[in-house]
């Protein structure tokens, strides 16, 4: 008996470090957090939209054009090669990460290979462009 109830408590701590572990570290973030995590400077927010799509529709301000087919390779290139191609420095991955795109779906798939590369730090906003243009459009609105 006590085997069995070992195995039952080994799995209930497991449970619930993971979720413990799993709900501190929310993946996707909201418009308030990304603008909050902008003013920090403590993100660097890639965008990983196709480089016409952010001359034709605009970019969120401060974030970084990496298309989603090349972060895998972005992420796993050496520091100086990373600053000449993209003229930033090189997120380690300790480093906080943001991926965006238009509506949340590309900008997923960045967030899986980071963490899969080891970026545990790594996030998406899944409203993507789509949302900060209309909170942006209204907030600007307000403003006049």
């Amino acid at each position: 008996m006590s085997g069995k109830d070992g195995i039952n408590e080994d799995l209930k701590s497991i449970k619930e470090s993971c979720h413990n572990f799993c709900t501190a570290t929310s993946k996707a973030v909201t418009y308030k957090e990304l603008k909050n995590l902008l003013n920090s400077k403590n993100i660097m927010l890639i965008d990983v939209r196709e480089t016409w799509e952010i001359l034709e529709y605009g970019k969120i301000p401060g974030s970084v054009n990496i298309p989603l087919n090349e972060v895998s390779e972005a992420l796993q290139m050496n520091p100086r090669d990373f600053k000449e191609k993209y003229h930033e420095v090189k997120p380690s991955k300790s480093d906080s990460l943001v991926f965006s795109c238009l509506a949340g779906r590309r900008s997923k798939k960045a967030l899986d290979t980071a963490i899969s590369l080891g970026f545990h730090r790594a996030q998406h906003y899944a409203g993507g462009w789509k949302e900060w243009e209309t909170y942006e459009f209204s907030e600007n609105k307000k403003g006049n």
